[in-house]
């Protein structure tokens, strides 16, 4: 499996912005898909967006357009850009990378909108 490396999380107040980011830091093997997930307290995991080697993207339901999913192939990373946050963002969001050996996840990044 590939260890992953999240960053960009943070504090931030209504309609403001983050960018999350999110690197191996070991093998990029098999890897054929990239994304992110989140899951609030009391609630399940969902998911927030993918994006394949070939740019296939899908995005949850509740995105509606405020949020933008990317990758760089020099680095393998993969970023998500959070605009206009609201308080029901507020989440613990997961990083994940699919191979054809199975899942990875990173440990998570503390994403709290508030006023």
């Amino acid at each position: 499996h590939v260890q992953l490396m999240e960053s960009g999380g943070g504090l931030v107040r209504p309609g403001e912005s983050l960018r999350l980011s999110c690197e191996p830091t070991g093998g990029f093997f098999g890897v054929y898909a990239m994304g992110w997930y989140r899951q609030a307290p009391g609630k399940q995991r969902e998911l927030v967006a993918t994006i394949t080697l070939t740019d296939i993207i899908q995005y949850g339901d509740f995105v509606k357009g405020r949020f933008s999913i990317s990758r760089d192939d020099d680095m393998n990373t993969v970023h998500l850009q959070m605009n206009d946050l609201k308080p029901e963002d507020t989440a613990v969001y997961y990083c994940n990378f699919a191979s054809s050996t199975g899942d990875s996840w990173g440990q998570g990044t503390q994403v709290t909108v508030s006023a």
